[in-house]
């Protein structure tokens, strides 16, 4: 991060906020000209700063309202035994977020579901049989309070 100055900066949270800006209007909000503001851009691409760009979907609209995190304890985990959970857990569509923790269990699961029935299959059949998994519990969420994301 000491590779960027201030105005890198401003380049990242401005594309946070609208990653469809147009550059012209980036530039302008960041005090630079066009030609400048692209070149800054493509080196924040290019040194991994910024790794992509998508839309911001409102999952409840598309009938995804059922939030759940799951702790999921192994048992084993050596290094192999972590990479084949982590390589079979990407397969997962509904799993949105899988974070490996420092905690009195591995990992922190958040799941989207349409429904608490959708849930409990997706619980029983997929992540019940992840490699090593030993144990789950489940969090339901009720209410979104913040989220960056939208």
């Amino acid at each position: 991060m000491a590779d960027l100055d201030r105005i890198d900066l401003s380049i990242i949270r401005e594309l946070q906020k609208n990653g469809r800006i147009t550059v012209t209007d980036l530039a302008s909000r960041v005090g630079l000209s066009k030609t400048p503001c692209q070149v800054r851009m493509k080196r924040l691409e290019d040194q991994g700063y910024i790794t992509g760009y998508s839309a911001m979907v409102n999952q409840t609209k598309l009938g995804l309202s059922h939030v759940a995190f799951a702790q999921v304890t192994l048992n084993d985990t050596s290094s192999k035994a972590l990479a084949a959970f982590n390589e079979a857990v990407r397969q997962i569509s509904a799993v949105e977020q899988c974070h490996m923790m420092a905690a009195n269990f591995d990992y922190l699961l958040k799941i989207r579901t349409r429904n608490m029935a959708e849930y409990r299959q997706v619980l029983g059949e997929q992540i019940s049989s992840l490699p090593h998994v030993l144990q789950t519990s489940t969090f339901v969420v009720m209410e979104n309070v913040k989220d960056r994301g939208q």
